[in-house]
């Protein structure tokens, strides 16, 4: 019985979770910010990709795929496995509310606190080079003086976290 079930959710995670891993950058951060996916009872993670919010018995095994795989817990951080906004983005996103106009300088000299901050809310390892990429894309990240801190924080999302030279965790 339980091969099966290691079998099952073997199949699962080939039918459900490859797909979602081929998605690009840009959409991964969209989801990341704004949220997605329904789940039942037994909550997000790979066994809401498989088993979705039907009712019953099956949350059982939903549950039991999040536990044996892990993915509820790493999904809650990284904002995958149909978990909703990821730590990364919701930290960054209320940091750039709050702190708009420094951001925006930092940014733009390349350096300063708000760099440091965002290089710590997004696990970067070094905080020159988001610096230097952050000021690289200043005019991408701020393209007007009413952009709205979601597009500002999709754009920093994107920088930080498309090129891997950066060194910064995923969101």
């Amino acid at each position: 019985m339980h091969r099966l079930f290691i079998a099952a959710s073997l199949a699962a995670f080939t039918l459900f979770a490859l797909p979602s891993a081929a998605a690009s950058k840009t959409s991964d951060v969209e989801a990341g910010l704004k949220g997605s996916g329904r789940y039942g009872t037994a909550g997000c993670g790979l066994g809401s990709m498989a088993f979705g919010a039907q009712p019953g018995g099956i949350q059982i095994l939903a549950a039991t795929t999040n536990t044996i795989f892990g993915t509820q817990t790493f999904g809650i951080t990284s904002g995958t496995s149909n978990c909703g906004p990821s730590m990364f983005a919701q930290g960054t996103q209320r940091f750039i509310e709050a702190n708009r106009e420094a951001v925006a300088k930092d940014i733009s000299r390349g350096q300063g606190e708000a760099i440091g901050a965002l290089a710590v809310l997004n696990a970067c390892a070094d905080s020159q080079k988001v610096g230097a990429a952050l000021q690289r894309n200043f005019k991408g990240i701020f393209p007007t003086a009413d952009a709205s801190d979601e597009a500002v924080t999709k754009a920093i999302l994107e920088t930080l976290h498309k090129d891997p030279a950066v060194g910064c965790g995923q969101g």
